[in-house]
């Protein structure tokens, strides 16, 4: 999916176009959707889907009549129909998959006020684009500025520019309700220009601004999670993960999206397995689960009367002695089922970097110079005596 510019290059390296996604192609940004349908040619009589899926700044993507019949393809910058004036921005779907975006979308083809596609974008419309796209971050420094003198509780995380510079949407975020009409009114008479807020939630602030999130990686949802789904404690739970927030929370403070990405395999593990609550009843006393390891299948019990001993039993032997229970029979004690299911391994560290000790570095060098010093001293005096 890289374009030309962002492919490896002779010596192994990457490129990078650093153009963050804007390249002439469009192939390095997270929203590019790769058209299979593009070298097959319609059957005979059927015209092409006349709208077409445009991409503008960030996350945002909006769906536009081709009704001039512009020969358009993935990459072009089109001048498209906005409330007041123009919009410009860069097509990433045409053709029958836009249908089909749409019907996933919930956006009906017939919707007659679905907005026009003006033209290809001039070169003049390009250059007041990115006038205006650079033109963003002081404004954005700006109005924080601003923000802060009127004592707002919200944080302005992202500016985005019209097309045609006439006029700026704001991303915000903020707990409570905010009365920022006297904050329009001022940034509209410091910079000149049409004013419209939004507020938006924590997690699309963590996909517009991205980041490196605590596995080390760009964060998911500013480099290819395009969804949001919602992510309880309960997965935190059947993954037996420590409540903890500060490990558990993202850059946007909310809980992690990938929670999500393995739940599914430990709901089905789940099936079969023992509850982690479960008793088992001994005729040496009760026993509690302290521990369970899924994948291994096996779980950890210990008596109420010596709950620092732990015995380890299998899924098998657990379910084995829970039916028995059920029947009103009890087994003698959890050791007649731990011994064969503990085995002792010995682990065995190699030392494949060829350090000896962690100690070397603290052992005074100086005595190796003495004895040898000595020594040297020493070889005379036997000689002259041998003599």
């Amino acid at each position: 999916m890289a374009c030309s510019s962002c492919s490896t290059g002779k010596d192994g390296q990457p490129r990078g176009c650093k153009n963050n996604g804007t390249c002439g192609t469009d192939g390095c940004n997270k929203l590019t959707v790769f058209d299979w349908l593009s070298n097959m040619s319609l059957p005979n009589g059927q015209t092409p889907f006349d709208c077409v899926e445009v991409r503008f700044k960030n996350s945002r993507k909006e769906f536009y009549r081709n009704s001039e019949n512009l020969s358009l393809g993935i990459g072009d910058v089109v001048a498209t129909q906005s409330k007041s004036g123009h919009d410009v921005g860069v097509v990433t779907l045409t053709g029958e998959l836009v249908r089909v975006q749409m019907k996933r979308k919930k956006v009906s083809p017939d919707d007659k006020t679905l907005p026009k596609i003006y033209r290809k974008a001039t070169q003049r419309d390009i250059d007041i684009w990115q006038k205006c796209r650079d033109r963003e971050e002081e404004i954005k420094k700006r109005s924080r500025e601003i923000a802060i003198a009127l004592k707002l509780e919200m944080k302005l995380s992202d500016v985005e520019f019209q097309g045609d510079g006439s006029k700026a949407t704001f991303y915000y975020t903020a707990e409570d309700r905010v009365d920022f009409r006297q904050l329009i009114k001022d940034m509209a008479k410091a910079f000149g220009i049409r004013i419209e807020m939004r507020q938006i939630g924590y997690r699309q602030e963590a996909q517009r601004l991205g980041g490196i999130g605590s596995c080390g990686r760009e964060l998911c949802c500013s480099t290819w999670l395009s969804d949001f789904r919602s992510v309880s404690t309960a997965s935190a739970r059947y993954q037996q993960l420590a409540l903890n927030p500060q490990k558990l929370a993202g850059q946007c403070g909310k809980l992690k999206c990938c929670l999500n990405y393995e739940l599914d395999m430990y709901m089905e593990a789940l099936q079969d397995f023992p509850p982690q609550d479960s008793k088992i009843m001994t005729k040496k006393g009760l026993a509690f689960c302290q521990k369970a390891d899924i994948f291994k299948e096996t779980l950890w019990f210990s008596y109420k009367d010596d709950p620092a001993t732990w015995h380890a039993l299998s899924k098998e032997q657990v379910l084995e002695i829970l039916e028995l229970n059920k029947n009103n029979e009890k087994i003698d004690s959890l050791e007649d089922y731990a011994v064969d299911n503990v085995s002792e391994e010995k682990t065995t560290f190699e030392n494949v970097v060829g350090q000896d000790s962690l100690t070397r570095f603290d052992k005074p060098k100086n005595k190796k110079r003495r004895n040898n010093k000595n020594r040297r001293k020493s070889k005379p005096k036997a000689s002259s005596n041998a003599k």
